[in-house]
């Protein structure tokens, strides 16, 4: 099997290089400016020969696409159909990472792939619109969603809260009426391989094992790092910000299970591993 993997030099792209690598999987990665997908002639046609496109490119500035809408249509949307495209015409199929935010997080149960979609956001909005053009494009697939990232190669939640922690004694504040499965970059690249090893198609959902609000995550985070320190759960009606977030968005991860015999680690293991990897 080989891969072609895009958006290669961001958070999940550099862990899924990675873990190809260690497992003796042949794959080539591409990344702005040598692919662009928001252009027509964006330069997709120097993909060498595979067999799989995994798509990690993606805008995911949730805030800053409230302000940034066509930017962000460009990338999730019209630049998945790009891709989508130029697999149909080259006959190469496509696992493409899409996420939780495609749901409104009303239900009070984990969402399934039959789950009703209707994002509360542009962000999920812009995905969503991705996911539809790959399921109208003919070719094979997989779309990943996932949710709540973190890793050693971008920003993310944990970097903030270590960050924080650093500055001074004041308490921290963090929302505790947003339930995810924060997932460490790590774990899904190994899933992700495993995905594309079943001979399956369509939509799965693979995130971390267990839940947890912003606060819960930041409290055990905390207790790794600073024990002690202080941390005051927040509704976010206290912490607005540009765009609305589901209050409860935990995946199901039964599909993924029985597509490939794996239970996804606990989303605490995925953050002992990464606190123990940046500190080394």
């Amino acid at each position: 099997m080989k891969l072609a993997v895009l958006g290669a030099n961001g958070m999940l792209g550099t862990d899924i290089m990675s873990a190809c690598n260690n497992a003796g999987i042949s794959a080539n990665g591409y990344d702005l400016p040598e692919i662009d997908i928001t252009r027509d002639e964006g330069g997709l046609d120097k993909i060498e020969n595979c067999d799989w496109v995994v798509n990690c490119a993606a805008y995911t500035d949730v805030d800053g696409a409230e302000k940034e809408k066509g930017k962000a249509f460009d990338v999730n949307r019209d630049g998945v159909r790009r891709i989508a495209g130029w697999c149909r015409r080259s006959g190469v199929s496509l696992l493409h990472i899409s996420t939780d935010y495609v749901f409104d997080g009303k239900s009070k149960t984990a969402y399934s792939e039959n789950s009703r979609v209707n994002p509360l956001n542009i962000y999920g909005m812009s995905k969503l619109g991705g996911e539809e053009e790959i399921k109208s494009s003919g070719i094979n697939y997989i779309i990943a969603r996932t949710q709540s990232l973190f890793g050693a190669n971008g920003r993310n939640f944990v970097r903030t809260i270590l960050s924080r922690l650093g500055n001074g004694p004041e308490p921290l504040k963090v929302v505790d009426d947003q339930v995810s499965s924060p997932t460490y970059t790590v774990h899904l690249s190994d899933a992700i391989l495993r995905l594309l090893n079943t001979g399956e198609q369509g939509i799965v959902h693979v995130s971390s094992s267990g839940e947890c609000t912003w606060y819960q995550f930041a409290c055990a985070i905390a207790a790794i790092i600073q024990p002690g320190v202080k941390i005051i759960p927040v509704t976010s009606n206290e912490y607005v910000r540009p765009a609305k977030r589901p209050a409860y968005s935990v995946l199901d991860k039964t599909l993924y299970t029985s597509w490939t015999g794996h239970v996804m680690p606990p989303w605490e293991d995925g953050l002992k591993e990464y606190l123990e990897r940046i500190r080394s």
